[in-house]
């Protein structure tokens, strides 16, 4: 095993929250935001849940840290929390219409 091999990737270390108020999930390394996916509610409340759905509209990695994998770790954490939320998602940002055309089996139920 190779040095690379035993310390991980960035990914593995980007630690992911959502920031309700901003309206998006941030990742971040050693304290500091260097990804991130914004979101727009859409629709009417049902429920429990404070939105209906919500329009996915930009992601950003912070150009140091670009083809690590930290945009597809922030948008896949993302979908799962809009997920367990029971929102619905409109992939309205081009990064996360890819995504989830790629892995079109795993999120078909939140779309």
């Amino acid at each position: 095993m190779g040095v690379a091999d035993a310390m991980g990737t960035p990914a593995d270390d980007l630690v992911v929250t959502h920031d309700e108020t901003a309206h998006r999930w941030e990742g971040r390394l050693d304290g500091r935001v260097v990804a991130l996916a914004d979101y727009v509610p859409q629709g009417a409340p049902t429920g429990d849940a404070a939105v209906a759905s919500i329009a996915m509209v930009h992601t950003e990695v912070d150009p140091e840290h670009e083809h690590q994998g930290l945009a597809t770790k922030v948008v896949d954490t993302a979908l799962r929390d809009a997920r367990a939320r029971g929102w619905r998602v409109v992939p309205a940002c081009t990064f996360v219409r890819l995504h989830v055309r790629r892995h079109a089996e795993e999120y078909a139920d939140v779309l």
